[in-house]
């Protein structure tokens, strides 16, 4: 298994941004990286080219730095709310997952992968949540969304007519006696 060290020219994740020298396995360096000129294999001649690709790598970094910030900025404004169905006792049906609030975020003209949207589980409750969104390695948000019943007022007739319904407990009997 030979080993060659190449030249990145491009960002690849897992492996490097472009300027780094490393070292891949020669069929990935050969079958994939080279034709894609996504690097370039490393020589005398290639190591030259390094110092104006770390300047490039080095103003791209900082332009995404200032989106992520500028976008992040623009978030902490946004007010996401979810309208859900509900049934008895302001159960909710299904979830709000991170589809949802990207849909949510891409209505409201942000544009951010889905992938930036950590939600670790889905919502399943009524009321305020928060959600982080990862813009950038230094800039993470944490997004407030509210999740209401498109039913309040039926919801709250059920509330008060199953709290009416619940039989009482053997201690509130025996305190009766």
């Amino acid at each position: 298994m030979s080993n060659t060290e190449i030249l990145l020219l491009k960002p690849v994740e897992g492996l490097g941004g472009e300027g780094d020298q490393v070292k891949v396995r020669a069929g990935y360096a050969r079958n994939y990286l080279l034709p894609r000129r996504i690097a370039v294999p490393l020589t005398n001649a290639n190591r030259k080219q390094v110092e104006a690709l770390k300047k490039r790598r080095a103003e791209r970094e900082a332009q995404e730095l200032n989106g992520a910030q500028e976008l992040s900025r623009k978030l902490e404004k946004a007010s996401l709310a979810f309208a859900v169905k509900t049934g008895e006792g302001g159960k909710m049906f299904g979830a709000i997952t991170a589809a949802d609030l990207h849909e949510k975020l891409v209505a409201l003209g942000f544009e951010i992968e889905k992938k930036r949207i950590h939600l670790f589980t889905p919502v399943k409750a009524l009321g305020q949540h928060t959600v982080k969104v990862k813009l950038h390695a230094d800039v993470t948000v944490e997004l407030p969304f509210d999740v209401v019943s498109e039913n309040p007022i039926i919801d709250q007739a059920d509330a008060k007519a199953s709290e009416e319904k619940k039989p009482e407990g053997k201690r509130a009997a025996d305190a009766k006696k």
